[in-house]
């Protein structure tokens, strides 16, 4: 039996040896891209597009930003699109415009793989006679057919 347990240990050692190499030669980095590299370009133009949308108060191009499986993190948990969408609508417009104009800044994009990325960033809404508002996100984006896609949203 001791000579049984004793394979065993050598045999689950090798084995766990062996995944230690396979995972850190095949581990992902995450790389934060440069502004200049297209995958970069085009997440922090798509964002751009969005708040450009915003600031005409056109609601629906800017939820096209959101994935369908789209949530948010909220103080509860994440919430989904529907949600998403009536906290835009209740919180942020009056009637058809937004209360505050919106823009983005300081946007780092990192690849998580080949079609996932994460963005941080900073974003204000400023104007209307209201007090100036800003924070910070992180989004987790994918990308689809129809271009980069937010997949979690966490704004604060």
């Amino acid at each position: 039996m001791n000579r049984l347990t004793n394979r065993l240990k050598i045999a689950l050692r090798l084995v766990a040896f062996a995944l230690c190499i396979a995972f850190s030669a095949t581990k992902a980095q995450a790389q934060v891209l440069a502004d200049t590299d297209p995958k970069a370009k085009a997440i922090t133009m798509a964002m751009e597009n969005s708040a450009n949308e915003w600031n005409k108060g056109n609601l629906k191009a800017f939820m096209d930003m959101y994935d369908p499986s789209a949530t948010m993190m909220m103080p509860r948990g994440p919430v989904g699109l529907d949600s998403i969408r009536s906290l835009y609508v209740n919180k942020y417009f009056k009637g058809n415009m937004p209360k505050q104009n919106l823009r983005y800044t300081d946007m780092k994009v990192r690849l998580l793989g080949d079609n996932y990325a994460l963005l941080t960033g900073g974003f204000t809404l400023y104007g209307n006679n209201l007090p100036e508002r800003s924070g910070r996100y992180s989004l987790v984006l994918t990308l689809t057919k129809n271009g980069w896609k937010i997949l979690h949203d966490h704004s604060g």
